[in-house]
C-alpha cells in the first residue's frame, strides 16, 4: 500500500484505505500543477503539511499554507498549483463510494492527459 506512484507533477503514496475513505500523501514539485479536474463520486479534504500553493475550487482562487485545510466537494472543478520554489506536501483524504483514479474528469492539463 505504501508504493510511491510518480506523476508528471510529483508523486503520491496511499497511506491508508477503508471502505469509504482513502488517505494519500501527495508531493507536488516546485512550479508544477495538477490538472483542473472534478470527481463524480467522491469528496476530498486537503491538509497542507509543508509549503504553500494556489488552490482553485469552483470559481474561487486562494492561497493555502502549511497547517491549513480545504474541502473539495464532489462534482466541483478544482486544481492545486505549487507556484513556489520548494515542494508542496499535503495529506489528501477521499470520501465516497468509488475510490479510484477512474473517477477523475480532466478539463485542463499541462501533461496532455485530457
Amino acid at each position: 500500500m505504501n508504493t510511491i506512484v510518480n506523476k508528471p507533477w510529483g508523486n503520491y503514496q496511499i497511506i491508508d484505505k477503508g471502505k469509504n475513505y482513502l488517505v494519500k500523501k501527495i508531493v507536488v514539485n516546485p512550479n508544477s500543477k495538477l490538472s483542473l479536474q472534478s470527481h463524480k463520486n467522491r469528496t476530498e479534504w486537503w491538509t497542507i503539511v509543508k509549503g504553500e500553493g494556489e488552490v482553485t475550487i469552483g470559481e474561487k482562487n486562494s492561497t493555502i499554507k502549511s497547517t491549513q485545510s480545504i474541502y473539495v466537494p464532489s462534482q466541483t472543478k478544482h486544481r492545486l498549483f505549487n507556484d513556489r520554489d520548494e515542494e508542496l506536501i499535503l495529506i489528501e483524504v477521499w470520501f465516497g463510494e468509488l475510490l479510484d483514479e477512474e473517477d477523475i474528469i480532466r478539463y485542463e492539463d499541462d501533461y496532455n492527459r485530457v
